[in-house]
């Protein structure tokens, strides 16, 4: 008892413990590698054109819609009440896909997914709200890995219980739904943070998570607006005049983020990089959503042995094995970025070459190992290249910029390749389209 007093006295452990734990369960869904292969199923009885074209593009359009409203709201409410509206999100989407029946259904199920996915943000900024900046680079290493860890244990397990247990996809998403549960009662137990990164601010300005450890101007401007609070305490009241018009603030601080985003994209640098970064993301988005369309497409579940969960894992296991080796590997990024993201782009491409070409539904699972490897490896040096010349704030703002306009990029794709009111494509044309 002692021991555990003393964990919680320690002001970084206790939070970092309790959200590393809820990363781990929400994300140990050992159901999600064989969604396809359920909705196609005897369970919900769902066709393959049904899934493809009328469910699956509900998600991209939802996460879209939501993705904004949820990023600033997440940062005004300081993180917590959005990651317990992840945990009713989760509670949600696996109880419909459990006893709802009908394409109607599955599309509700899709729209709370959209607000899972919308909500993520609120994961891995909470942190930075209640640990000082001395263990963000411990904590994030911990918050990260932890999901990595969940998501290769999840579909590890996934494929143990449909090969060697027999265990039905009904059951595996029970097991999801008792996971993501507890994620949700872990919520419950995160202290509320007292500043956020926007809207909820400390007077002590931000530095550089970067080696050259700069303070961003912009970011002292918003400060200053802003006002300061004493160490220990919530953010001091504004005078009176501030206090009587409180939407006064939030403008300053939007028009603040508009004036921040300007200066980055100012930079050609960080403009190529992100552009990249939104049409990499979107193209990669849409291919995991939709991939085990395209397997089941190639060797049907309801004829052929499904091993999605062994490639999940191993293309996880790559992807994080690949992230790493960008911080060990000694090379000049500013030189050589540009040569990695030609060479890496061109493997992808043949990758996704492959999966349309091929009938071997093997050959297929390598495509897309070597997919995902390549692109976790380049995501993480255009994560580095971006971060290295800006503040947290700063970065986190063209994080979540970056991934709106891939998600953009993908509602777009979406419509006119995938849904049926667009062009309605079968899944192995839409792989060789996007």
């Amino acid at each position: 008892m002692d021991w555990w007093k003393g964990v919680i006295g320690r002001s970084w452990i206790y939070p970092t413990l309790i959200i590393c734990a809820n990363g781990f369960f929400s994300t140990m869904r050992p159901s999600e590698p064989f969604l396809t292969p359920y909705l196609t199923g005897p369970d919900k009885n769902l066709t393959i054109e049904e899934v493809t074209n009328q469910i699956f593009p509900v998600w991209t359009y939802s996460y879209l819609a939501l993705l904004v409203p949820v990023f600033l709201i997440t940062d005004y409410v300081r993180y917590k009440p959005v990651l317990l509206l992840q945990g009713i999100s989760f509670i949600t989407t696996w109880l419909l896909l459990l006893f709802a029946h009908g394409v109607v259904a599955m599309q509700v199920v899709e729209f709370f997914y959209g607000m899972v996915t919308a909500t993520e943000v609120a994961y891995y900024a909470y942190i930075y709200s209640v640990v000082s900046t001395e263990h963000y680079q411990r904590v994030t290493s911990y918050c990260r890995s932890i999901t990595l860890a969940a998501a290769t244990v999840a579909a590890v397990l996934g494929q143990l219980l449909v090969s060697l247990a027999d265990v039905s996809y009904f059951h595996l998403n029970a097991i999801t739904l008792a996971s993501v549960s507890l994620a949700f009662l872990c919520s419950f137990l995160l202290p509320m943070p007292q500043k956020s990164m926007f809207f909820h601010r400390k007077g002590i300005p931000g530095t550089l998570p970067g080696p050259d450890k700069v303070v961003a101007t912009a970011d002292l401007r918003c400060q200053e607006d802003q006002g300061s609070a004493p160490a220990g305490r919530g953010p001091t009241p504004e005078p009176q005049a501030d206090h009587a018009k409180p939407q006064n603030h939030v403008l300053r601080v939007l028009v603040q983020l508009g004036k921040d985003l300007r200066d980055c994209y100012s930079s050609r640098k960080l403009l190529y990089w992100s552009l990249w970064w939104a049409l990499a993301t979107a193209g990669f988005n849409q291919i995991v959503n939709y991939i085990q369309v395209l397997w089941d497409f190639k060797a049907p579940s309801h004829s052929s042995a499904v091993y999605n969960g062994a490639v999940e894992a191993i293309a996880t296991f790559l992807g994080s094995a690949t992230s790493m080796a960008v911080g060990y590997v000694k090379v000049n990024w500013d030189l050589s970025g540009e040569l990695a993201l030609g060479i890496f782009s061109a493997m992808d491409a043949g990758a996704l070459f492959l999966m349309h070409f091929t009938d071997n539904i093997w050959a297929c699972y390598a495509g897309y190992l070597a997919f995902k490897a390549c692109y976790m490896l380049l995501i993480t040096i255009a994560t580095f290249q971006i971060a290295v010349n800006l503040s947290m704030e700063r970065y986190a703002l063209m994080f979540g910029f970056n991934n709106f306009a891939a998600l953009v990029i993908q509602t777009i794709i979406t419509v006119v390749v995938v849904d049926s009111r667009g062009l309605g494509l079968d899944i192995s044309t839409q792989n060789f389209q996007h």
